[in-house]
């Protein structure tokens, strides 16, 4: 299963499809293109093994490189568009990247990148900005046809680390060097959710993420067509389902939450009859917003617990998720255990750390302590979730990574936030914790210990506020910042995080100033 099979018998059918410019690329296009770059890759001593990064929107040009990266045996990341300068060269300089590609529409944050990466070939699709050469000029002067050396290559995508710095997520085991090997996800797809070579995935999502660049891509694998959206709109994610005919589509709760907003006479304006099958992750999803996608979709709506580092996936449908309300799932690629501090395994119904037995093996690139941190004493390994396992073996999440903060299905770290804080002058400690927030699920709050009391109030609120969006991406900083006289540390210095945040979930009588 490769795009390139589908290019030798299916060569005009769309691959992809520009939800809202309408631009196609069919697999025979795909196909030349996704060669050339491979030679392009080849051409700047990027070999298998090696890395590249991608810095980009969800540009027409972003699954040719994804695909020229996957038959040159590199690993690829993909970066958030959404990052800071510093951000995006630590990434880059961790993974060792040979080859850096960014959009004209990332070009403020690319051109400040661009000195701190000295030796990396830069390349900028849409376009051309300072050191940056036109990808596709660049392309276009190389063969259509296959390199000599094809072997598959794989993603290795980031995330938080211990320091509060991403980490490389890196799958152990070896990859079958073919490139048509079997697509793990697109065989689930298609056990799953009844996924053939005439399936239309619509993808609302940013590209860089894990799900939607794993799912778009094993949808092209078995010749499908994938539709994505440029951006997230309720109403255009209706219209484009009806317009493209889509039979299935991967979502976030803020999807299902921002669509279940629309007036009544928006959400039944359009026909979305074709869907068969569509599926949540990212995010916990809560009842009621599951309840009301089912009842207006039918039971279509599946569910996955899972994680970038692939150790262990959870499923559920709408039948079995009726009748266990608020769980992710049962294990189907490896056994659950819900075990103690100690790493011994609990009974049913008691709440613990979430391990996988027997599921795929992993580790965080260049930070072996974090690698063991994901292990007990048995072997088994952890995403650092809470959550307990009834005596179906049915899975209810508790708790998040470490109070991992997820907006809009986009995972926060807490720490990163307060690495920056606490480096204000007036800042004496602090705590950064997830928040209610009806439409994102979590919104970050930052609750600070002023150096001297009598600042706190709204010109300091307003003054950290500004630190942090200068120096955080859109999505990190704070949205919501209080203040406490005393932040609630044992003598030891630990932090009890745990009091802070559920005063905001009103789990607790504790007060926040």
């Amino acid at each position: 299963m490769h795009p390139s099979i589908h290019a030798k018998t299916n060569p005009d059918k769309p691959a992809y499809i520009m939800a809202y410019s309408g631009e196609t690329v069919t697999y025979g296009e795909l196909e030349a293109r996704s060669n050339q770059a491979a030679h392009l890759f080849r051409s700047l001593g990027a070999n298998a093994g090696d890395s590249v990064a991608f810095f980009i929107e969800n540009h027409p040009r972003y699954y040719e490189l994804l695909w020229a990266a996957q038959r040159s045996g590199l690993r690829f990341t993909c970066l958030s568009s959404k990052l800071t300068t510093g951000e995006v060269e630590y990434i880059v300089k961790d993974c060792e990247a040979k080859v850096f590609v960014a959009s004209l529409a990332l070009a403020e944050t690319a051109l400040s990148v661009a000195p701190l990466i000295p030796g990396v070939a830069l390349f900028m699709v849409g376009g051309e900005a300072g050191p940056y050469r036109s990808y596709e000029t660049a392309r276009a002067a190389f063969p259509t046809t296959p390199i000599a050396d094809e072997t598959a290559g794989r993603a290795m995508l980031y995330s938080s680390g211990t320091t509060g710095r991403p980490k490389g997520v890196k799958r152990a085991g070896e990859v079958d060097p073919a490139i048509d090997a079997p697509n793990g996800l697109a065989m689930i797809g298609q056990a799953l959710y009844g996924w053939n070579t005439d399936s239309v995935y619509l993808s609302p999502a940013p590209l860089y993420h894990a799900a939607p660049l794993g799912w778009s891509m094993a949808v092209m694998a078995m010749g499908g067509t994938v539709i994505m959206m440029e951006r997230y709109d309720p109403e255009d994610a209706l219209r484009f389902i009806e317009k493209y005919k889509v039979t299935t589509a991967q979502w976030v709760p803020t999807h299902f939450v921002r669509m279940l907003k629309l007036p009544p006479e928006v959400r039944t304006r359009y026909d979305l009859s074709s869907l068969t099958a569509v599926f949540h992750a990212a995010a916990p999803c809560p009842v009621p917003v599951k309840e009301q996608m089912i009842a207006w979709w039918g039971p279509i709506v599946n569910e996955y617990y899972a994680g970038t580092e692939g150790n262990g996936f959870c499923i559920i449908n709408s039948e079995e998720w009726l009748a266990h309300k608020g769980s992710v799932g049962r294990g189907m690629t490896a056994q659950v255990r819900i075990c103690d501090d100690e790493g011994n395994p609990l009974p049913p119904r008691a709440e613990g750390l979430v391990f996988f037995e027997g599921g795929g093996e992993f580790e965080y690139h260049g930070d072996p302590a974090k690698t063991a941190e994901s292990r007990n004493q048995h072997g088994w390994t952890t995403l650092g979730d809470v959550g307990w396992v009834d005596e179906e073996g049915f899975l209810y999440l508790t708790d998040r990574k470490s109070f991992m903060i997820i907006s809009g299905g986009v995972n926060i770290y807490p720490q990163e936030i307060e690495n920056l804080l606490i480096g204000h002058p007036k800042v004496a400690d602090v705590a950064v914790v997830g928040a209610p927030d009806e439409e994102m699920g979590e919104k970050v709050v930052a609750v600070i210990q002023p150096m001297d009391w009598t600042d706190a109030g709204d010109a300091l609120r307003t003054e950290l506020m500004a630190y942090a969006r200068a120096n955080l991406s859109h999505v990190k900083a704070p949205r919501l910042l209080d203040f406490m006289e005393e932040l609630p540390r044992h003598q030891t210095g630990k932090l009890y995080k745990r009091l802070i945040r559920d005063a905001y979930w009103g789990k607790t009588g504790a007060k926040i100033g």
